[in-house]
């Protein structure tokens, strides 16, 4: 198995988990508009981080007063995904008052749209019994239609079918995988449909972006956005490293989620033999079929880098492929995984 075609595997199971699963994780960690935070204190990113992990736990009290303690280092420009984050812990305790103040000012600030990810969201079923609720989802409706107004209603065809193209084929891989084994010819024989479907489907986006430039969700919707990404990110590593100044310009204005730009930036380092910065991308041993974080640039900051992009931290992004992130260890192994790199870049 070549290593892109093992990239794209890795790739392929995170962004399904990401686009059917949990499409509020990437609203939890994502600061939006990354510009006009950056002399934010690393102790607040670090109680954020803390607080989510202290909800998790179930740890409710805990969470809402280091969410509180935070968001007393930002009173002045609240970062709006945060404030969402911080809702589900007041929710979860039974203070809607709360819970309802900051899901406002999120939906509000940021004319958020998709009404299933709040409904879905488990966190917030104490709160559907409440009249405010309804307000809520109105807002967000209201948000949907003023955006839809621009939409490119030919080009979200396109790129619909363009997405379902690129992952109907790679969502059959773990089946195959399965029942025949990776190294079998069914699984040979998929790659040979995803690789052919990979090429038409690089044709369609690479002509939509030349004439149109990197568009935003404003105008192709979430999905097309994410299709523009997902199709550059499976490509080949002279498209990845044409396009990724392109998409690092979509990014800065806001045509583009920076956690996308973290996943290209991270797959052409790794082409070009250099460590990655955000950790995105996984290797895998080929003897015993385990997981391994590919070389990572400066590993004890890594988590802050990521919660910058809006990605959840290593430790629960690599749960994925069974690894336990022991940075302790990483660190060690480190020498060793540079040079695998080296050797699989020279095949």
């Amino acid at each position: 198995m070549t290593t892109k075609s093992l990239q794209n595997i890795l790739y392929m199971k995170k962004q399904i988990i990401i686009v059917f699963l949990s499409l509020v994780s990437t609203l939890i960690y994502s600061q939006n508009s990354p510009k006009g935070y950056e002399d934010l204190p690393k102790k607040y990113y670090d109680l954020i981080n803390e607080a989510f992990n202290s909800c998790k736990n179930k740890d409710f009290k805990k969470s809402i007063e280091l969410y509180t303690e935070a968001f007393n280092l930002n009173k002045h420009n609240p970062i709006p995904e945060h404030q969402y984050l911080a809702a589900r812990s007041w929710a979860l305790i039974s203070l809607p008052d709360s819970a309802f103040t900051l899901l406002n000012y999120f939906v509000k600030s940021t004319n958020f749209t998709d009404i299933d990810v709040i409904q879905k969201d488990t966190c917030f079923y104490r709160l559907k019994q409440d009249s405010r609720w309804d307000e809520l989802l109105e807002i967000i409706l209201a948000n949907k239609n003023t955006i839809e107004l621009n939409y490119n209603r030919p080009l979200i065809v396109v790129l619909d079918s363009v997405f379902v193209d690129d992952q109907k084929y790679r969502g059959q891989l773990n089946k195959i995988k399965k029942q025949y084994g990776w190294d079998s010819q069914e699984v040979k024989n998929q790659w040979k449909v995803i690789n052919e479907k990979d090429c038409l489907n690089l044709i369609i986006v690479q002509s939509i972006i030349d004439k149109y430039g990197w568009l935003g969700k404003d105008i192709i919707g979430e999905k097309g956005n994410t299709t523009l990404f997902l199709i550059i990110q499976h490509s080949d590593q002279l498209t990845q490293e044409k396009y990724l100044p392109m998409l690092m310009d979509a990014v800065k204005k806001g045509n583009a989620q920076a956690s996308d730009l973290a996943y290209l930036a991270d797959r052409v380092n790794l082409g070009q033999g250099k460590k990655q910065i955000y950790g995105t991308q996984i290797g895998q041993n080929g003897a015993n079929e385990t997981y391994y974080v590919s070389p990572l640039e400066d590993p004890d900051n890594v988590d802050k880098r990521r919660l910058e992009v809006g990605l959840e931290p290593l430790a629960d992004y690599v749960i994925y492929w069974d690894i336990i992130w022991d940075i302790v260890q990483y660190k060690k192994e480190l020498p060793h995984l540079e040079v695998k790199l080296s050797e699989l870049n020279h095949e």
